[in-house]
């Protein structure tokens, strides 16, 4: 069986810490976290960066500081969020790419996003993919919904990707495709052959999502970015609890972890 990668989404753009205090929520906490992930074994770290304030900033400078601190002390891949926040221009979206980084969300759609849209119109997703090409940043596919792949197809006619393609199939959203074996399998008939996938869910449909990509050999997103809870009405007490939660449940498996070399041989990293 293929070795499992492990992303963490550790921060995210829409959470403070009224929400849980154990949300990394100011540059050093994100770097503190990335860290303490890196030594129990993740391989990829979704990245979202905050300010001083604890307010989502795609600001370059304060980027880069917390890049080069967590590569400067651990060996994650950084795969930076080219989605912010709701309420961030294109623009600045655009400028994370300038960051070194190796890999980074590409969002194949808009979608509804609490009390807002978190808008993903098609020039934006092409000039995202062709931006990536050009740097050598490996997409990261983000499927929310089944039409996305119809995006997917159009950027693959258009040249805007190079395979071996990698998707983070993420359901159970308000508004989104429910996170049902059913969903997943119609997701799953539609991917090309030879692409590798991750699962992950919002809220209690975490557990949901990591379960069916486990047993289907699949790789996992997990992290409080995606949900707060250790289980229901507990909060989970840092991003390492739910990484444990993963370990265990691969453990009882029998998967073992990728290394680091192995996980940009799935990926096909440049």
């Amino acid at each position: 069986m293929v070795p499992l990668i492990i992303t963490a989404a550790g921060v995210g753009a829409e959470l403070t810490k009224k929400d849980t205090p154990y949300l990394p929520a100011n540059p050093q906490e994100i770097i503190n976290e990335a860290i303490t992930i890196s030594k129990m074994g993740v391989q990829i770290f979704h990245l979202h960066v905050r300010d001083g304030n604890e307010k989502p900033t795609l600001d370059p400078k304060i980027v880069g500081e917390v890049i080069a601190e967590i590569k400067n002390k651990t060996d994650l891949i950084l795969q930076i969020s080219t989605g912010g926040d709701v309420k961030d221009s294109f623009e600045s979206r655009l400028s994370t790419l300038a960051q070194p980084i190796s890999m980074a969300s590409l969002t194949l759609g808009s979608i509804n996003f609490g009390k807002n849209v978190f808008l993903n119109p098609l020039p934006l997703i092409e000039e995202l993919a062709k931006t990536m090409k050009q740097k050598q940043i490996k997409p990261e596919l983000e499927i929310f919904d089944v039409s996305m792949m119809d995006t997917f197809y159009t950027l693959v006619k258009k040249e805007l990707l190079i395979p071996p393609y990698h998707f983070n199939i993420i359901l159970g959203g308000p508004g989104w495709l429910a996170a049902t074996r059913e969903n997943l399998e119609f997701i799953l008939s539609q991917l090309p052959k030879n692409s590798s996938w991750s699962g992950s869910g919002i809220g209690r449909f975490q557990d949901t999502m990591i379960d069916l990509a486990l047993e289907k050999g699949a790789h996992v997103r997990t992290g409080l970015e995606d949900n707060i809870y250790l289980k229901k009405g507990v909060l989970a007490k840092g991003n390492q609890e739910l990484v444990q939660k993963v370990l265990e449940k691969a453990k009882k498996l029998g998967r073992k972890l990728a290394s680091q070399e192995e996980t940009k041989k799935i990926l096909g990293l440049y």
